[in-house]
């Protein structure tokens, strides 16, 4: 047994379902940390100051990046997950610990420069001072510029952890990659992912198993599915969309079917925060308050919530682009199935649920028109992603996906 393996199963490492060649690095990194943070002299780079972590959708590498901060936040240095400093880190509530998640389509240059200076200062509970920054590939040019001049002098106690997602490694500057240590994460197998749904979230077997078979490695998407019957609902509404394209009109039907079915998950996740976000803001700036002087403050408290609705209906924009993606991403699986059950391969399916309709498409469809109808969903994704209007976008790929 490596001195990894236990590791894994205990304290934070127990939130990486499945990555234990990812466990291995950064838990060596921790203890070395510690180490440093004690003052002796480590060799060997177990441990740097800015971090890479890439990998597949659903992969986990917002997860990885929280889990290694709060290593590193850790009162024993190996991530204990019972001391202040790991509870408050996966909290979210560390002092030390600043987190930036793009709520619009990008990461300001202004929004960057305020975190690099912050992120100079000494820390003030914890050993170190970390930056995680979710979405790493949406910095825009200035951004990326603002953070290189910290990446390239870092603060003797500050650590940068960039998440970015591998299929597009390109979209952080190879300025900045060439100076961060690299982490790859993996795809988590179905099985690791059923476990942890049935021993973490309480679902029962069948449900579990069925969620993690159908998630395409995404662990999160994989509790949406086990935990929400709406969001199984919502995939259900997808998938009937290659077989249903029939007539010229359902080109349009199955399209809004399509729109919609992100504007509803979309806000089924935005609603709640957003009206809490709100709420919040209000009471800390007085503007719920009665009595004689709080007409200014009703006044700041009210330009402020102009200012917060605003950024949240970026973040709407954002969550919305993000659910039709995934939707896609459906789309793209069947169509992928639907050649492997024409060449026989063996290979595993990305939605076994949906064997039977696959098996027919197979049977009926033309290798070559099954890869064409492949070909426009990638390409919508593309064209969404270029800020193509999501309708056209999708109305020009249902045309091709029901004439092959």
């Amino acid at each position: 047994m490596t001195q990894t393996q236990p590791l894994q199963r205990i304290g934070v490492w127990t939130q990486l379902v499945g990555q234990e060649p990812a466990v291995e690095t950064l838990s060596a990194a921790a203890a070395a940390a510690a180490r440093i943070a004690d003052g002796e002299t480590v060799a060997g780079g177990a441990m740097t100051h800015a971090w890479l972590l890439t990998g597949p959708p659903g992969s986990g590498r917002s997860v990885a990046a929280r889990t290694f901060a709060a290593a590193l936040q850790c009162s024993t240095g190996i991530g204990c997950g019972a001391c202040p400093g790991c509870r408050t880190a996966l909290a979210g509530t560390h002092a030390d610990v600043r987190l930036v998640v793009p709520e619009g389509l990008s990461i300001s240059v202004a929004e960057m420069r305020s975190l690099v200076q912050s992120a100079a200062r000494r820390p003030t509970t914890g050993q170190w001072q970390v930056v995680i920054i979710e979405d790493a590939d949406r910095l825009t040019e200035g951004a990326s510029n603002a953070l290189l001049k910290a990446v390239e002098e870092p603060p003797a106690r500050t650590v940068f952890l960039l998440c970015a997602p591998s299929d597009h490694p390109d979209d952080v500057s190879v300025t900045i990659r060439s100076r961060c240590r690299l982490v790859t994460l993996r795809t988590p197998p179905a099985e690791a992912i059923a476990q942890v749904l049935m021993d973490r979230d309480g679902i029962e077997p069948q449900l579990a198993q069925w969620s993690a078979s159908v998630c395409g490695g995404h662990v999160g998407r994989a509790r949406r599915l086990a935990t929400d019957e709406g969001v199984r609902q919502r995939r259900a509404t997808v998938l009937r969309i290659p077989r249903g394209l029939r007539r010229p009109a359902d080109v349009f039907t199955c399209a809004d079917e399509l729109i919609s079915t992100a504007e509803a998950d979309a806000s089924t996740e935005s609603k709640t925060r957003d009206e809490d976000e709100r709420s919040e803001l209000r009471t800390a700036m007085g503007g719920d308050g009665v009595g004689k002087g709080v007409a200014g403050a009703k006044r700041s408290a009210e330009a402020a919530v102009k200012q917060l609705e605003k950024r949240q209906k970026s973040r709407a924009t954002r969550t919305q682009r993000d659910s039709l993606d995934l939707a896609l991403i459906d789309l793209a699986g069947f169509y992928r199935d639907v050649l492997i059950a024409a060449s026989r391969s063996g290979a595993a399916l990305t939605h076994p649920d949906h064997a039977s309709e696959i098996a027919s498409a197979a049977a009926e469809w033309t290798p070559d028109s099954t890869l064409r109808r492949l070909e426009a969903v990638l390409e919508c994704r593309q064209a969404i992603d270029l800020n193509v209007k999501p309708r056209i976008a999708v109305e020009a790929m249902i045309t091709t996906l029901r004439q092959g």
